[in-house]
Parts: C-alpha cells; sequence; structure tokens
C-alpha cells in the first residue's frame, strides 16, 4: 500500500475536545481528547472514508480552489 499525504484542519472545540477534519474528503471528520490522538483518528477515519468512497464508485477526494472575498 503507498502512502498520500492530506492536509487535515485541527482545532479544539468548545468542549475541549480536539477536531480533526480533511477538507479534500467530505464527511472525514475524527476527534480525541488531545491533538496526538485527533490525529491518530483521522489517520483511521481517512483509510475508511476512502476505502468507502472508492466501493461506492466515488472519487476519493474532491477539487479544492481558493477564492478571494473582501471582508
Amino acid at each position: 500500500m503507498s502512502e498520500r499525504t492530506f492536509d487535515i484542519a485541527l482545532y479544539e472545540d468548545e468542549s475541549g475536545m480536539w477536531v480533526a477534519e480533511c477538507m479534500d474528503v467530505p464527511g472525514c471528520v475524527s476527534q480525541g481528547s488531545t491533538e496526538a490522538e485527533a490525529i491518530e483518528n483521522i489517520r483511521e477515519a481517512l483509510a475508511g472514508c476512502l476505502e468507502a468512497r472508492r466501493d461506492n464508485g466515488m472519487p476519493e477526494t474532491v477539487v479544492r480552489r481558493h477564492i478571494r472575498i473582501s471582508a
């Protein structure tokens, strides 16, 4: 099996849990009580999400683009 690299968003929520999201894979979110635990959990979640998307004939990832807005 080959290694792949994904960017994740990692943040602490209002309850103190660490949340990890992979924006390239829709719905791929996990959490943990520490940053390290959240990162380990998102690794497992990513593997499962990618497998499920393949099994269902869906593209593994979505295309992301950067846009600029005035705020």
